[in-house]
Parts: structure tokens; sequence; C-alpha cells
């Protein structure tokens, strides 16, 4: 078997895709820290997957005799450049929509056609360039989350969070849909050994990466990743949509293994979402993994946990340390200083966290007594409404928790 054809199998057989184990954890409200690593490793992993995917689909077509110790260089550059290329992009489309978003405030209704257009330009402008196009996507995303969301109508943004929902679903769908197509098929190459030892190495390898990384990540984590936490992000390591849609990019003409390297990958797939997936849910709770706090916490908890991020921020100043703490306190100013100015409507400049918490907290109790209060409210209209509502609040229950905050304090 050619050497350059198993690295091809290799890379795209690699790719994670958890979306049953996410679902679980969602159901059984996991801890956050878990879902947030599962997650995040499966999103920079298909990043990954793709960038090697692309470079060894270049070696094949080059062919093994034909390679030189330069190409090697070259491929593990171009993979740091297609990596951080991609990041750039995503960024910078991020920031496009943040500035175009300043403007929508007369005309609300195109503002989540902006945000999908923009996203999805994107994704095209990055592998127009040969760069990582999901890696482009991801970072404009998260710049989006940082500096549209403060632009756009609360409207606007139901309507993304449900449109991106009935998207994700409609693609999962058609992907697996495909899938089903694509086993009727009768350009099948079946292997047993092969397929057997893929599914093998494939779940002994993720265990011992997953051991490896953790342990090195450890070292650098305060929330410490623990043994029942490996275990389930080793066996969550299905496969899924993207190991699917690279297989079948494969040119046969190229690899005449292409047949065998589908079948293996339809097989591999079919294994880890049927028996990993549905027995991944009694698991969890067989080996009590960790759930999320139900409550949440108090205003006092919030605003002595930033007072606390402050103060870490200034003993590290103090010591000449740069640590975390450092580091993310000059982002916040240069932030609040050169970038959120020019992408956010209407900005007022840096406020303290502390009374940004506060603020948050205060806004976010207004909303639950009106929805509590729903029926008084709805006997009130237009501007009364509002100012009926937080003299009601501000009368009743803001006071009194300001009060026992401030003795707390």
């Amino acid at each position: 078997m050619p050497l350059l054809d198993m690295f091809l199998f290799s890379s795209l057989i690699s790719a994670v895709d958890p979306v049953a184990v996410l679902a679980v954890f969602e159901e059984i409200q996991v801890d956050e820290i878990l879902y947030i690593v599962v997650f995040g490793e499966s999103l920079l992993n298909d990043a990954v997957t793709v960038v090697l995917y692309h470079m060894f689909e270049s070696y094949t077509e080059m062919g093994l005799e034909n390679i030189i110790y330069t190409d090697v260089l070259a491929g593990f550059a171009n993979f740091f450049v297609v990596a951080l290329g991609g990041t750039v992009i995503g960024i910078i489309w991020g920031f496009a929509t943040g500035f175009v978003t300043r403007f929508t405030d007369e005309v609300r209704v195109i503002e989540p056609i902006f945000i999908f257009v923009m996203a999805y330009l994107a994704y095209l402008n990055a592998e127009i360039f040969h760069m990582s196009g999901i890696l482009a996507i991801t970072f404009c995303g998260i710049t989006m989350k940082n500096y549209v969301e403060a632009n756009i109508s609360h409207k606007s943004h139901t309507t993304v969070k449900y449109a991106m929902k009935m998207l994700s679903s409609s693609s999962e769908t058609i992907i697996f849909m495909f899938l089903g197509v694509a086993t009727v098929n009768k350009n099948h190459a079946w292997n047993t050994w092969f397929v057997i030892c893929t599914i093998v190495f494939c779940s002994v390898y993720r265990t011992l990466g997953v051991i490896l990384l953790t342990a090195i990540a450890n070292h650098f984590r305060i929330h410490q990743l623990e043994k029942v936490e490996k275990f389930v992000m080793s066996y969550g390591g299905l496969r899924g949509a993207v190991a699917f849609a690279l297989v079948l990019l494969i040119d046969p003409k190229v690899v005449e293994l292409q047949p065998m390297f589908m079948t293996t990958t339809i097989a591999v797939i079919y294994f880890t979402v049927f028996f990993q997936g549905i027995t991944i849910k009694p698991l969890v709770k067989i080996l009590n993994v960790k759930t999320a706090e139900k409550r949440k916490p108090t205003m006092n908890e919030r605003i002595h946990e930033r007072l606390m991020d402050h103060t870490m921020a200034a003993i590290e100043d103090i010591v000449g340390q740069h640590g975390n703490y450092h580091v993310r306190d000059r982002f916040k100013r240069f932030d609040n200083k050169f970038i959120r100015p020019y992408l956010i409507r209407n900005h007022q400049g840096q406020e303290p966290k502390i009374l940004e918490t506060y603020s948050k907290l205060a806004m976010r109790d207004a909303m639950e007594y009106m929805r509590r209060n729903a029926s008084t409210i709805g006997n009130i209209s237009g501007t009364e409404s509002m100012s009926a509502i937080f003299k009601n609040y501000t009368a009743g229950n803001l006071n009194g928790r300001c009060a026992q905050n401030l003795i707390a304090w």
C-alpha cells in the first residue's frame, strides 16, 4: 500500500464530529469546561485536518519519487501559513461586519443578511487564496460576537440565532443523506482487516493523544481535567461529516485505493455514530460526570469575582510578571481605546468592569421581573409601560438586593 495514500487517508479519518456527544452534553447539562474543551477540540481539529488533507493530496499528485526535502519543508511552512492566513482573514471580515452594522440602525431588516453574507464571504475569500476556510469563518464568528452583537437589534440577534440552528440541522441532514446514498453505491472495496485495524487504531491513538495533551494542558490550567473527563473526551471521538466529505473528494484516477478508503470511512462513521454515540449517554450517567451548576451566581459573587480579577492583574503588574491577567487587561485597554470606538455604535468609552457587571446583572433582574409580571405589564402601554416597570422594580426587588449586597460588601 503506497505510503502517501496512507498519509492521505490518515489525515481525513482523524477528523472528529462529536455532534451526538455535544447533544448529550446539552441534554444532561455537563460541566461547561468539558463542553467547551470538546467543542473547541473538534472545531480546530477539523481545520487542521483539512489543511493536512490538502497537503498530502498535493504530495500524492506529485508522486513519492518526485518529492524532495524542500517540498516537505514547504509543506510544513504552508501548514502554518494556511492556518494563520485563515485566522487573519476571518478577523478582518469580522471587523468589516462590525463597521458596516454601525450604520444599520435605520434598516434593521438587513442586519441578519449582512451577518450571513459577510461570514460566507470570509470563507470564500480564504478558499480563493488557498487558506483555511474553516478557521476563517470560525474567527469571523468570534469577532462578530465581540463587536457586531452590540450593534444589531434584539430581533436581528434572535433571527441569526435560530436561522443558524436551522442551517446547521439542515446541513447535517443533507450530509448524512449523502452518506446513506453512498452506502448503497456499487463502487465499494471491502477489506475486513483494514476496517478493523482502522477502528482499533483510531480509538487507541485518540486515547493516547488525549492523555498526552491533557497532561500537558493541566500544567497550565487552573481547572484540572480529571480521569473521567479524559475518558469522555477519548470516547467521544466520533467521525462524521468532514471525514466523509474529504474521502469523496479523492480522485480515483490519482488514488487507486479510493473505493476502499470510502468503504472504510463509511464503516468507521457508522460504528462511531451508532455504537459510541448511543452508549455515550448511559456512560456519562454511570461515571457521574460533573454537571453544570444550576444555581446562578449572585450579584455579590459576580462583583467579587471581577474584583479579584483586577486585583490579580494589579499584583502581576507590581511584581513584573506578565501572566494571563496582565495580558487580558492590556488587551481590554487596547480594545476599548483603539478598536471599539470605530466598530461599535454609540460607544461610551471604557466602563469599569465591576460597574459593567453590576449593570448587566441589574438588567437581567429587571427582565426577569418583566417576565414574572407579564399580566400586569400588559395593561400598560408605551413609555408609561417602561417607566412603571422600572419604577416598581426599583422600589421593590432592586433596592432590596442592592442593600443586601452593600451590607455583604
